[in-house]
């Protein structure tokens, strides 16, 4: 794949993240802030010390959660973009489109599913401040380890296809794959501070949301990307005045 359809797909990528930016931001807005505003509720009426607002609540929720949700769609899309130019034909012999969908699906499991699982998002006023850059720390080490073990997986499933056949190679990478997961979730450590008090609808209200952004995020960006890519790697012809087609020039 040359420089120019490289930058074609970053630039397509961008878009399609961009765009799929804006499907999660309505999610977010919808689902999402009710969940945000009821849990800062539960904070304030809980704690004994008020400070001052910074940032209003209300920029928080319109103008802040549209730049900080819009800027990374654009950034991820990049990002997917680039690894789909790497992916793309050595994956399997699927189409533009539907390699497409499968990073994506395969991105949304690793990136951020598996380290949900583990350690799931929460709400304000559930956590202990002195303990954010731990929580921080094994967030991202559970989200790498994810990362690097679905690549593991993916090369595993590749050299064992010749002997096995593509399916049986499938089952024994995932099964690896979940096997390892597992091992990770039992020794990296359990971190449980949601208060006693606090309303458990609420709680996984609040991570449905979460858990639905992301999908719509990643599950947008992989139609949106895979239609752009599958037009821009396999153009229709063009028709010809005559009723005749003809191929169309790159």
């Amino acid at each position: 794949m040359n420089s120019a359809t490289v930058r074609n797909l970053l630039v397509r990528g961008m878009l399609a993240g961009l765009v799929a930016g804006v499907l999660a931001l309505v999610v977010a807005y919808l689902l999402g802030e009710p969940s945000v505003d009821q849990a800062i509720a539960f904070e304030d009426a809980h704690s004994h010390e008020h400070e001052m607002e910074v940032v209003s609540r209300s920029l928080q929720s319109t103008a802040g959660l549209a730049t900080g949700v819009l800027v990374y769609g654009v950034a991820f899309g990049g990002i997917a973009a680039l690894a789909y130019s790497f992916a793309l034909g050595r994956v399997g012999r699927f189409s533009p489109r539907a390699t497409a969908l499968l990073l994506s699906s395969c991105a949304l499991l690793a990136v951020y599913v598996v380290p949900f699982l583990k350690y799931p998002a929460n709400p304000p006023s559930v956590g202990d401040p002195d303990t954010i850059s731990k929580r921080t720390m094994l967030y991202f080490l559970m989200m790498l380890l994810s990362v690097l073990l679905a690549i593991a997986a993916t090369i595993l499933g590749k050299r064992l296809a010749p002997r096995l056949g593509n399916w049986w190679a499938t089952v024994v990478a995932v099964a690896a794959f979940a096997i390892v997961i597992g091992l990770a979730y039992e020794f990296l450590p359990v971190i449980n501070e949601v208060p006693k008090e606090f309303p458990v609808a609420l709680l996984w209200r609040f991570r449905l949301s979460a858990l639905a952004i992301q999908s719509v995020l990643w599950g947008g960006f992989g139609v949106l990307f895979g239609e752009l890519a599958e037009r821009q790697l396999n153009p229709k012809p063009a028709a010809a005045p005559s009723g005749r087609t003809v191929p169309a020039s790159n």
